[in-house]
């Protein structure tokens, strides 16, 4: 039997399984519950080497998860998640990562995987690569293409419909957001902010294409003054969204933001949609910053994502 060979297509393949035998025992498709089909799937593609434990653990504030071999030595493997993740979205999609890694990556490492934050956002080693990798995986197997895009065709673009998404499959907001960055022709870009500064931002292929993004992981930058984001007003609804004149946000265009906030009001998330048509043309591809690799920030924002209102 031939496997697939990329993160996509071992979630296409995995996707499919999953909605042919929900389709068939009359069950909804979403959320993907990962602890129980990664045991399952496991034992039937891999049978010498299942998944015999996916539980949550007592481990550093550091970690997000792990996968790791049974001490036994029999071949077994077991996704361990941190107990301290308070977000259920966090956790799914942190048991998503480590299936990934499961079916990517453990002949690479046979004495396990341990992964945190810093480790994610790490893109220029070999190690980030394979995060990347395991996010990529996470994604399309807990968000598949054809169900997003029927899910957003013909709906505004706002923090309702990115809410509801991250509702239906289960992942936090920013994974929702980060989802449709990655699909959409529109010029948009999720900021995330904390204690008034851009801690890190990211922006669909359009908008990095007309050369508009924030090198926030390389340069100390404050959120606009007029921004929702910096003004903090939890009494305004900034969920639809308010247009700025130019010169607000990075590049000259009107641009409208719409944010949510921590309930403390240190940490946002905004979305901000640029116009469709960018001011003049590009003949060419610019050069993409290290910090706009795909989904390299799922993990590291969603305990903010955790802590912000839908």
């Amino acid at each position: 039997m031939s496997l697939p060979n990329t993160p996509e297509k071992w979630a296409i393949n995995l996707s499919k399984i999953i909605k042919h035998f929900h389709e068939a025992h009359g069950l909804p498709r979403f959320p993907i519950n990962v602890a129980s089909i990664a045991a399952e799937y496991s034992k039937q593609i891999f049978p010498n080497e299942p998944i015999t434990m996916v539980e949550g653990m007592d481990l550093s504030q550091k970690f997000e998860g792990a996968l790791l071999p049974h001490p036994n030595g029999h071949g077994e493997w077991g996704i361990i998640y941190n107990k301290s993740i308070s977000s259920k979205g966090r956790i799914n999609f942190t048991l998503a990562h480590e299936l990934g890694h499961y079916l990517l990556h453990r002949q690479l490492s046979p004495k396990g995987m341990q992964c945190s934050g810093r480790d994610m956002l790490n893109w220029n080693s070999e190690h980030g690569r394979i995060e990347a990798q395991a996010n990529t995986f996470a994604s399309f197997l807990l968000m598949p293409l054809d169900d997003v895009r029927e899910q957003v065709n013909g709906n505004s673009v706002d923090l309702d419909l990115m809410s509801h998404l991250a509702d239906r499959y289960d992942v936090s907001l920013t994974a929702a957001i980060l989802k449709w960055l990655d699909m959409t022709p529109k010029r948009a870009m999720i900021v995330i902010g904390k204690d008034g500064f851009i801690d890190w931002a990211w922006c669909s292929k359009s908008l990095l294409k007309s050369g508009i993004f924030y090198k926030a992981r390389q340069n100390l930058t404050a959120l606009p003054d007029a921004s929702l984001a910096a003004r903090g007003d939890l009494l305004i609804d900034n969920r639809t969204g308010v247009v700025h004149p130019k010169g607000i946000w990075v590049g000259n265009e009107e641009v409208r933001e719409m944010t949510t906030f921590s309930k403390q009001g240190q940490m946002s998330i905004s979305l901000l949609l640029y116009p469709d048509d960018a001011p003049g043309k590009w003949d060419k591809d610019l050069e993409e910053p290290e910090e706009l690799d795909t989904y390299d920030q799922f993990t590291g924002a969603d305990e903010q994502s955790a802590q912000l209102k839908r």
